[in-house]
């Protein structure tokens, strides 16, 4: 794609720059959105020391023996929390592709303090796995301190994403609110350890995919073997690292939401051109509505030229299934 560009958005005048503030911001947004579908923001207001804890905490984590990594593994499949070990996880899936399964080790949550006596979060149809309960370990200092604490930030940012989302598509601020009052998101920390061995043929750290919700907010690192993202014309770019930022992108259910007005990009995590390379730690939270929302053409997304592409669908519907076929299968001792 020619002019293929990485633009960095300054949140600041949208805090601070009135109606006109918020409107360039929105502006600035739409333009990546309909162009690349990713882009970088810095003036966010999330705090460095909440960075800083999640990331010591979640490397501590990792460092830990894989057998007491392993008392907090991810209990099913569809399950997208705790401790995914190396091997376990094929994001090319998502894709239709099938390759070796992607060289990394991941950690999750998802929703915190969900009421356990509420039947819409556990027994309506759909509502299962996307509230399943989140598993701790327990000999990592401040580990779920820190956890909870850069998921409040990261629901903070998400509301805020998501009114300039809606500004951009000429909506009101508050459009995607009641979907994402109560949010099925998720968050994830990705380990890619420095490889041991060569990667067998197609093996990636991360296989190309797009992502299967609303949004994407990536905190990454610069280390040889990183993000990359695909254009149009089918060439790979590297995304810079934002040190005092994070990247944003889209995912399937926007698209699918602005009836293809904002884009869902290829994207995957490259392998060390050094060969073997430094570790890399990334953190990713994950943007989802409920699970009963219904994802269908946004108002001033279909035109008569343009007409609504994708039939309407809840967020449970599309992801759950697509999900789970990313994981390999739990194996547990006889």
């Amino acid at each position: 794609m020619a002019g293929f560009s990485f633009p960095i958005v300054d949140l600041e005048p949208w805090f601070e720059g009135g109606a006109s503030g918020r409107r360039a911001v929105a502006d600035r947004v739409r333009l990546a959105c309909e162009s690349t579908g990713f882009f970088a923001i810095v003036g966010h207001r999330v705090l460095d020391e909440t960075i800083g804890a999640m990331r010591s905490v979640s490397r501590d984590f990792f460092d830990l023996p894989a057998p007491r990594k392993m008392v907090v593994a991810r209990p099913r499949p569809e399950q997208n929390r705790a401790y995914h070990a190396e091997g376990t996880e094929t994001l090319a899936r998502l894709a239709g592709n099938e390759t070796p399964p992607d060289y990394k080790e991941v950690f999750a949550i998802g929703p915190l303090d969900v009421p356990a006596d509420d039947p819409w979060y556990h027994e309506a149809p759909g509502a299962y796995p996307n509230y399943a309960p989140n598993l701790w370990p327990t000999d990592v200092p401040g580990f779920e301190a820190g956890w909870r604490a850069y998921w409040s930030a990261m629901e903070g940012l998400q509301d805020t994403i998501s009114r300039i989302f809606a500004l951009s598509l000429g909506l009101p601020e508050d459009w995607f609110a009641g979907a994402l009052a109560r949010h099925c998101s998720m968050l994830r920390a990705l380990n890619y350890p420095a490889q041991r061995e060569l990667p067998r043929p197609g093996q990636l750290r991360a296989g190309e995919h797009t992502d299967l919700g609303m949004l994407t907010i990536l905190k990454n690192e610069a280390a040889d073997g990183g993000l990359e993202v695909r254009d149009l014309d089918g060439t790979w770019h590297e995304a810079p690292p934002v040190e005092d930022g994070f990247i944003v992108n889209i995912g399937d259910l926007l698209m699918r939401w602005s009836n293809d007005r904002f884009r869902s990009t290829l994207h995957r995590v490259a392998n060390p051109r050094s060969g073997g390379g430094a570790r890399r730690l990334s953190i990713a939270y994950f943007v989802a509505p409920a699970y009963d929302a219904k994802i269908e053409c946004l108002p001033g997304c279909a035109t008569a030229d343009r007409p609504a592409k994708y039939p309407p669908v809840t967020v449970a519907a599309y992801r759950n299934a697509r999900f789970a076929r990313t994981a390999a299968p739990i194996v547990t001792a006889a």
